[in-house]
């Protein structure tokens, strides 16, 4: 699910910059064709997450999703980056789970203004005009997010690997995320260190 969000998510900044920028939609041309990819990647965007959501495998995404939408006081304790080596975290730490909830939340808000601008005919112009504005803004902001996404997650190897090929090896999920590690294992997470 994964791959296939990130791939029509790619596809999406790359139209939309080609409808967006002048230059570019010059350079490309074909712009009645970009715009269709464009819809039909935004309209497509749901349905990797809705299939995976609710097929037999996706239990682990429903628990993802749980994990997700609960904050511990150590997340919260994260923030400060004196305080990180004693937080006991879980599968996601902070930064990924306020990104988590800013892009679905985005997605959401792009499918709709992006509708209200493709079948615009029922709308006012003032609606119109709100609807493309806040799709621009909020493309700026998915833009930004998945560029420090990929950043920060190039930075961990042995994630990215993971990413790629499947689980985590043991000794990284016990160090840098004990509270899921003690949850899969039916372990107890280890104490944090005095400071």
């Amino acid at each position: 699910m994964h791959w296939t969000t990130a791939a029509l998510v790619g596809v999406l900044i790359a139209t939309g910059a080609c409808l967006y920028l002048g230059q570019l939609e010059a350079l490309v041309g074909r712009r009645d064709l970009v715009r269709n990819i464009h819809v039909a990647a935004g309209w497509s965007l749901p349905f990797p997450i809705l299939i995976a959501l609710f097929s037999r495998p996706g239990r682990g995404l429903r628990r993802d999703f749980r994990r997700l939408n609960r904050w511990s006081t150590d997340d919260r304790r994260w923030w400060k980056r004196d305080a990180r080596p004693s937080v006991q975290l879980g599968k996601f730490n902070p930064g990924q789970k306020l990104n988590s909830t800013f892009l679905g939340g985005a997605l959401v808000v792009m499918l709709m203004t992006g509708s209200m601008m493709r079948f615009f005919s029922p709308f006012s112009d003032d609606w119109r005009t709100g609807a493309t504005s806040v799709h621009d803004w909020f493309a700026l902001g998915i833009g930004l997010s998945v560029i420090g996404h990929i950043l920060i997650a190039t930075r961990d190897p042995i994630a990215m690997h993971a990413m790629r090929a499947g689980p985590v090896p043991e000794p990284w999920a016990r160090t840098q995320r004990p509270r899921w590690h003690a949850e899969v294992t039916n372990d107890e997470p280890p104490s944090p260190p005095d400071h």
